[in-house]
């Protein structure tokens, strides 16, 4: 076991690299100069020069590249040249909104799809059936963009049940989390109808209602547990695009999370925050992938032998 992590830690490094690179190229390529955009337009050119000097910007690119790689191996993200504070202390204060923020969204799509999508396979072609298959491709064809303002519209506006934005109580997170969680839990529903047919017609399954167990013992006690086989793989795979999909969410009901900083940041032109913010949602996407595979393993026997 140790020799598999150590080959799955060692996996991850050159993919966190190119991420971290690709990011750094591409945020020096776009137009626009943040020093110029800190200071103004009409801000005199000795003090933007002394501002790039100050922040490293006017090194050389493969320099800044060096010097950025030399600060992240020691814990320093560098300055964020918008808000003149510490790019590690923006993340830290954001980055837990961002995880609270997926950990709800991913608790509605496993409370909605696993009940939804275990009674879509056992009445299987029924009306209760295709009624869920046409819930779950409208799901699907919602994007976040169009789903969130119109939950605001019916449920923040027009009903008065929710706040519209921002964060501070639990009623604050339930539209944000309904939000990204209704795509996921559209996925994980006809996932779990596909697999759960797939266990139900095995002989195992009739052997233990030959025996006589409840059918709720059989549902959930053999079938579905081994039916989770590759919806925790799904599951590993769709939380980088929750990450994704966060940006768009916290930018629609301010919620203060990493997404949306990164959002600023790039508006903003703010290289050392964009740079730490992608790392920090790469690492994270990493580590999930890491953790996917261990629970896999301990979920599938035959992987651990």
């Amino acid at each position: 076991m140790l020799r598999y992590l150590s080959q799955r830690v060692l996996y991850t490094v050159p993919v966190v690299w190119l991420v971290v690179s690709l990011v750094f190229l591409l945020i020096h390529f776009v137009p626009g100069d943040p020093i110029q955009q800190m200071l103004g337009e009409g801000a005199p050119a000795a003090d933007i020069e002394a501002a790039r000097h100050a922040y490293g910007l006017d090194l050389p690119i493969r320099v800044q590249y060096l010097n950025y790689w030399r600060g992240v191996l020691h814990g320093d993200l560098g300055p964020s040249i918008r808000y003149n504070q510490g790019v590690s202390s923006l993340i830290a204060q954001r980055y837990p909104y961002t995880l609270q923020l997926t950990a709800a969204s991913l608790l509605v799509a496993i409370v909605l799809s696993i009940p939804a999508g275990v009674r879509s396979a056992r009445r299987r072609n029924r009306w209760d059936d295709r009624v869920l298959g046409v819930v779950s491709l409208f799901g699907l064809s919602f994007p976040n963009f169009a789903l969130g303002p119109v939950m605001i519209l019916f449920f923040a506006i027009k009903l008065g049940w929710l706040p519209v934005s921002g964060s501070g109580t639990l009623a604050h997170l339930v539209l944000p989390a309904i939000t990204m969680g209704s795509a996921l839990a559209a996925i994980l529903t006809r996932m779990v109808r596909t697999s759960m047919l797939e266990e139900l017609g095995q002989d195992y399954v009739r052997t233990a209602r030959a025996k006589g167990l409840p059918e709720r013992t059989v549902i959930y006690g053999h079938a579905l547990r081994n039916a989770m086989i590759p919806i925790v793989t799904v599951l590993g795979l769709q939380f980088g695009a929750m990450l994704a999909g966060a940006i768009v969410t916290e930018t629609i009901f301010s919620w203060p999370g990493i997404g949306r900083l990164t959002i600023q940041a790039i508006s903003n032109r703010d290289y050392y925050l964009v740079e730490g913010s992608i790392l920090a949602i790469g690492l994270t996407y990493v580590a999930v992938n890491f953790l996917t595979d261990l629970v896999y393993s301990v979920v599938n026997p035959r992987i651990r032998q």
